[in-house]
């Protein structure tokens, strides 16, 4: 059977918490994937990058996806890819939801990959 598949929309689950990430969003979006990359769920993490993200590199553990265009239209395109495996997206995005629900994507909001503030 093949591992799950968490797909994180890393401007959602940054923005959630106002703690100063839009003076360095690529800083941001490196510190999620790295937390990211510290679960031990066995489960397959694709990081959804966009705009001034789209540098941060994949780690053991977490690839990242730089969306060419929009984040959520790339997060959509995964789900849809996915479709045949158990595949949760991480957002709070409530179009978004309603989107890669069509695809049978099940969705958690962000505080399930960020820590307690």
């Amino acid at each position: 059977m093949e591992k799950s598949v968490l797909i994180v929309d890393a401007a959602n689950v940054v923005g959630s918490v106002p703690d100063g990430w839009w003076r360095d969003r690529r800083g941001a979006a490196e510190r999620l994937r790295d937390r990211l990359a510290a679960r031990d769920a066995g489960e397959e993490i694709v990081l959804v990058v966009e705009g001034a993200a789209r540098g941060v590199e994949s780690v053991p553990g977490v690839r990242v996806d730089p969306a060419p265009g929009s984040g959520d239209d790339r997060i959509v395109e995964l789900a849809a890819a996915y479709g045949d495996r158990d595949c949760v997206v991480v957002t709070a995005d409530r179009e978004l939801r309603a989107r890669v629900g069509a695809y049978g994507a099940r969705c958690v909001g962000p505080r399930a990959v960020r820590p307690p503030d």
